[in-house]
């Protein structure tokens, strides 16, 4: 029997909605239309240079669900746990700071957010094999990107974000405690890739141990037709992750 999409959904998707405009009220519409399907909202950085922290808090006050801070923080220790504590009266779930920024730096984020998931990120999703190579890491992004979530676990970081294709890896690495946030997935029904070179489905990201997913234009791109037409496509695509193979 098919889901009726008018009534909310009982159990959330891990999936985390990237909240990726420059419209304040759009933004709020968003988390409105899918509050009740999404787990976690990512607010980026041009979000938070344009509206700073009214404009998280205006999110926060629409919806229960965790707030995804993805400042991507790559700076020396002290200027990095000067930051982490500005953002604290926001209480974020999580806050990315970049995992080769090293140890010192990701230990000084968690000691000042103890309450906060420090997400260490590992290499970005929109990085192919040769920019790596081109970039000076000594290694594959697999292997680079392993060595960075265990740098960033043992320093403090309580979360991951990689790539799906190292999800398995990493998952072997760190241990089942570490959450870990997987980009560059695309439903099986989206025909582009738009900015990400390394991608899967959301379900096989799940499938492979990842435990949210980020998901943007494959949802956001429906608001065209309004905030119904938005809220379906999240519930299909929860659906799709949601469903036992």
């Amino acid at each position: 029997m098919p889901i009726d999409r008018r009534k909310p959904m009982t159990t959330k998707a891990p999936i985390v909605l990237a909240v990726d405009t420059s419209d304040l009220d759009t933004a709020i519409s968003w988390v409105k239309a899918t509050a009740d399907i999404v787990s976690v909202y990512k607010l980026g950085l041009e979000f938070f240079l344009t509206f700073g922290s009214d404009g998280v808090n205006a999110i926060t006050q629409n919806t229960e669900a965790d707030i995804f801070l993805d400042l991507k923080l790559h700076d020396i220790a002290h200027t990095v746990a000067g930051a982490a504590h500005a953002v604290s009266s926001l209480k974020p779930k999580y806050l990315t700071v970049h995992a080769s920024g090293g140890s010192a730096m990701i230990r000084a984020a968690a000691d000042a957010l103890p309450s906060t998931f420090v997400t260490g990120v590992t290499i970005l999703t929109s990085l192919s094999e040769t920019d790596v190579e081109e970039i000076g890491f000594k290694d594959n992004a697999l292997d680079s990107a392993v060595r960075l979530a265990a740098l960033a676990t043992h320093a403090g970081a309580r979360a991951i974000v990689c790539s799906p294709l190292e999800i398995v890896a990493i998952r072997q690495s760190v241990g089942s405690d570490i959450t870990i946030i997987t980009p560059g997935v695309r439903p099986a029904d989206t025909a582009h890739k738009d900015d990400q070179a390394r991608t899967m489905t959301p379900r096989e990201a799940i499938d492979r141990g990842a435990n949210l997913v980020v998901i943007g234009r494959p949802i956001t791109m429906s608001w065209e037709k309004g905030a119904q037409a938005m809220r379906e496509r999240a519930i299909e695509i929860a659906q799709q992750i949601n469903s036992v193979h």
